[in-house]
């Protein structure tokens, strides 16, 4: 019998052929393939390895689902993300709660009891958790109306238990309006317990863009003692743990040194300190800082002030001129800055010269401005161009009008207060110092150089010599004043700009609403003088002669009684107005006797009307007094007039 080779798996099995003698049975069950053994379909096909074996087959969904429709989606992810929100809010359901109740609440048409239930509804379900979600935007704002309608005893109780945790709250971008409305509704015990607590943390408060705007609440709030408290922990670290070294008597930073004897470079590194963080932040915007800004000037050295002009010489300067102080410093800014900087300020401005020169302490800036600097092509580029379409509005508002009247009337103080005088003049201390000791040494050098070259035989050369040293070597900052003759540049912006001719064409077109105005009245008057130094003459002296006539005209009309104005002559403004024309522009007197008083003086001689005929008797020209003493003397005698001294003539 042949020997049995080695089944390889990769071939099929070789049919036994069974020999002589073999048992038949055996070889019938290898020929018989229905009654052979079955044989698995594995062993026919070769093995693959467990790597690529696939899993036992699942049966597949054969039915397929009808997609989902835009509304269907959109809910799906709502559930979803409530289910995210669950998770990850702890408070989650208690602030839906509260804004359901805050929709009801908030509505302008609830009343008052139903209101208040539902305030203490929703104060109820907050008690013990007010902390933890004052921070949510919508339970801030819950807690904000709650705050504003609950009673005063639920406010307390709100306030306490918010008591520990004020300054955490101060610095979320939520919670800090909350805070607000509890310093707005605290008591004086409530405030001060309040800014007690802020010991020690006004300065990092102060840098932070949230943190901030509660310190400046506080201090907008705060009485001066307070105040005082509050800006004493920005001066040095003595005053910082020792509160009550300073009284209110040394308000002043100076004082403050003086009195305590505190080492003054100490003092300007601690608020350099603090200053510098600020103000690379661009945290600006608050009086505060201001008023600390204002006391580091003060006792600052020159270098340090430099740097700090610098960097306020900028745009953010507009967010600044909105406070008493700020604008201050922007006038400061606009004295002390050298060409590049007041370059700076001007094109910061731009796009904001009409909300400025509306601007109870911005119309001051733009009044040092057009009063300094000396690029006056530049400052009829950007404020001048901004400025005149809207110069009627201007004219008769009490803040708008200033920056054209200190053109025609410069540093008036029929126009501006003491107050607003002082700020106009007022300077840094080490800067002035500065200017003195530059003027001082040019001085010396002149007197030197002249009198080396009066030894000299060459004329010429003593004459050339001194106008070296006429420019200062130093330019960084230049005069407070400006280099420009002030005339001169009052000329190029009214002038030269063609201000002074707008000017001149609203106040004839608007003449009766203007002289019967408080304050158009006034730019109305410096207009039809000509303004001071004579300035519009005598380039305008058409067009004031025309403006002269418009008044006259107007007051040549009769009286009338139907007529809801007052009579130009009888109106409490205008009247005042004409009498001061009278007085201090002999040309107009003139014409408004040939064309309106002639020979209706009598009838005018009495009410408000009787200091326009009264005042041509004071005139101090003599022209305008020969002009009226015919007519005029009949009335003195029947003693309907009073025999009144000329004046003097005024030097505008």
């Amino acid at each position: 019998m042949a020997p049995k080779k080695q089944n390889d798996g990769n071939t099929k099995k070789r049919k036994r052929i069974p020999s002589a003698g073999s048992n038949p049975q055996a070889s019938r069950s290898h020929e018989s393939p229905s009654k052979a053994p079955k044989v698995s379909s594995s062993s026919k096909k070769p093995f693959k390895s467990l790597k690529t074996r696939k899993p036992d087959a699942v049966p597949k969904d054969t039915t397929k689902k009808a997609p989902l429709s835009g509304r269907e989606r959109r809910l799906q992810a709502k559930e979803l993300a409530e289910a995210r929100k669950k998770k990850r809010k702890r408070h989650y359901n208690l602030e839906q709660e509260l804004a359901h109740l805050w929709e009801k609440m908030r509505r302008h048409e609830i009343a008052k009891e139903d209101r208040a239930k539902l305030v203490t509804e929703a104060l109820q379900k907050m008690k013990g958790k007010i902390p933890e979600i004052a921070g949510s935007h919508i339970s801030s704002r819950v807690l904000q109306t709650c705050v504003k309608h609950c009673s005063q005893a639920e406010r307390d109780a709100v306030f306490e238990e918010l008591r520990p945790h004020f300054l955490s709250l101060a610095y979320n971008a939520y919670s800090v309006h909350l805070v607000k409305k509890m310093l707005d509704n605290a008591s004086k015990k409530q405030l001060a317990g309040f800014i007690s607590t802020l010991r020690g943390h006004v300065a990092p408060l102060l840098r932070h863009m949230v943190g901030s705007v509660v310190v400046e609440h506080a201090y907008e709030l705060s009485n001066a003692a307070q105040k005082q408290e509050l800006l004493s922990e920005l001066y040095s670290t003595e005053l910082q743990l020792f509160k009550d070294l300073v009284s209110l008597k040394e308000s002043r930073l100076l004082d403050v040194i003086s009195k305590l004897g505190l080492q003054k470079g100490s003092v300007i590194r601690h608020m350099t300190s603090v200053i510098q963080p600020i103000l690379e932040k661009g945290i600006v915007d608050h009086s505060i800082i201001h008023r600390v800004l204002l006391e580091y000037f003060s006792v600052a050295d020159k270098s340090s002030v430099t740097d700090i002009l610098q960097q306020l010489s900028s745009p953010l300067l507009v967010r600044m001129i909105g406070t008493k102080d700020g604008a201050k410093i922007g006038i400061l800014c606009a004295k002390y800055g050298n060409a590049k900087e007041r370059k700076k300020i001007i094109k910061g401005l731009k796009g904001h010269i009409a909300k400025t020169a509306f601007h109870q302490y911005g119309c001051l800036v733009l009044v040092c401005i057009l009063s300094v600097v000396d690029d006056t092509n530049l400052v009829t580029k950007v404020i001048v161009r901004e400025l005149q379409p809207t110069l009627r509005e201007l004219i008769l508002d009490k803040n708008g009008r200033r920056p054209i009247l200190q053109l025609l009337h410069p540093n008036c103080s029929r126009y501006f207060s003491p107050d607003e005088l002082t700020s106009l003049n007022s300077s840094i201390l080490s800067l002035s110092l500065k200017d003195q000791s530059e003027t001082s040494s040019q001085t010396e050098a002149l007197e030197v150089s002249l009198n080396e070259e009066k030894s000299k035989e060459d004329t010429e050369m003593a004459v050339d010599e001194p106008s070296k040293d006429d420019t200062p070597k130093d330019d960084s900052y230049v005069a407070e004043s400006g280099k420009k003759d002030p005339f001169v540049r009052r000329q190029e912006l009214l002038i030269k700009s063609g201000l002074a001719e707008s000017l001149l064409d609203i106040c004839i077109e608007n003449v009766g609403e203007l002289i019967r105005s408080n304050f158009g009245r006034e730019v109305l008057y410096e207009v039809a003088t000509g303004g001071s130094g004579g300035i519009l003459h005598p380039t305008l002296d058409d067009k004031i002669t025309s403006l002269h006539e418009a008044v006259a005209s107007l007051s040549a009309m009769p009286k009338s009684d139907d007529s809801e104005e007052d009579h130009v002559l009888e109106n409490f403004h205008s009247s005042r107005t004409i009498r001061k024309l009278v007085l201090d522009c002999p040309s107009f007197a003139s014409t408004l006797w040939e064309n309106a008083i002639k020979g209706k003086s009598e009838s005018w001689a009495q009410g408000h009307s009787c200091k326009v005929i009264s005042a041509f008797l004071e005139s101090p020209d003599s022209k305008v007094q020969k002009l009226v003493k015919k007519e005029m003397k009949p009335l003195i005698d029947s003693g309907i007039l009073k025999n009144q001294k000329p004046r003097e003539l005024s030097t505008k």
